[in-house]
């Protein structure tokens, strides 16, 4: 337990070095609508695909249902950088959309997809793992951090609870959590909602960011996708080779307690939060570089956390 202390005081405190980096635009000044397209337009433009989705860079794949559809790397990055005002991001591999709400209605929310080839990450500390006292070591962590988050210009973060509480399939391999954030002291929190699929060669990350109020919605929607990524037949966790495989220098533990800093967990798209009309909320982390990874060498090992 100490450990994963140390791990999520790391973590956090490396977020709080690197500064987070939060701001809100209109959909009135939104980039489909400065090249003459309205967000309904900008929509229909999209290539949506549904059924069975090859992901070739995880070796896995999504069996859609009728109500999600999935949008490629490309179209899924007009999306973020067009659309919702995130800055370039080349390690988005595509977007599960629903199909209803649509994304140019205000209550919209998608899923973005991304993959981390860390290696395999062991499990073993899954059922150790006190999620209660995870939550108040990162929430205090991330509290401590504010006064220097404010002094650079950049606002406040809090943690404030799960809006659902980390769990751990071990038969399927699959991890799930969500996270109530607030702003800047703002009364409308965000909502973060994280799904990790391990594999044997690192793991599938699905991330929707949405506001609190549609925390039911998007719960339902997530537990629906939940069964509908697999990894293929060789990449399965199952599958892994401890003779020859690389293995990440983390647990599960690390996955929910790094969330914060996690790539996959910046993408945050508020509908309503600010005033009556569509605005967005983006949150980054300035990386630049190797920062995070020096801090997660284990021993003589080159293998970092990502």
């Amino acid at each position: 337990m100490k450990s994963m202390r140390i791990v999520a005081q790391r973590l956090l405190a490396a977020v709080a070095l690197l500064c987070v980096v939060c701001f809100a635009a209109s959909a009135q000044d939104a980039a489909p609508e400065e090249q003459g397209m309205t967000a309904e337009q900008f929509e229909q433009s999209l290539q949506f695909r549904s059924g069975e989705i090859a992901i070739p860079e995880a070796r896995a794949h999504f069996n859609l249902d009728g109500e999600f559809r999935y949008l490629d790397k490309a179209d899924a990055r007009r999306v973020l950088e067009d659309m919702w005002g995130n800055p370039p991001d080349d390690s988005v591999l595509g977007m599960i959309v629903p199909r209803s709400p649509g994304l140019s209605e205000p209550e919209s929310w998608a899923v973005v997809v991304t993959w981390s080839d860390d290696g395999y990450v062991s499990d073993e500390d899954a059922s150790k793992i006190d999620y209660d006292d995870l939550l108040k070591t990162m929430q205090a962590e991330t509290r401590d951090s504010n006064p220097e988050r404010v002094k650079a210009g950049y606002g406040s973060l809090d943690l404030v609870g799960w809006a659902v509480p980390p769990r751990y399939e071990a038969g399927s391999k699959k991890l799930y959590w969500a996270r109530e954030l607030a702003f800047n002291d703002q009364p409308d929190h965000t909502l973060n909602y994280d799904i990790r699929v391990l594999g044997r060669h690192g793991y599938l990350s699905l991330n929707a960011v949405s506001g609190m109020s549609e925390l039911a919605t998007v719960r339902e929607g997530m537990d629906k996708l939940l069964p509908m990524a697999e990894f293929d037949q060789g990449a399965r966790y199952a599958d892994h080779n401890p003779s020859t495989d690389k293995v990440a220098a983390y647990g599960v533990a690390t996955l929910i307690g790094g969330g914060l800093a996690a790539k996959a967990g910046l993408f945050a798209k508020l509908g309503l939060l600010l005033a009556k009309f569509w605005k967005l909320l983006l949150i980054g982390v300035l990386f630049l570089g190797g920062a995070i990874r020096k801090l997660f060498v284990r021993g003589d090992d080159n293998r970092t956390v990502r």
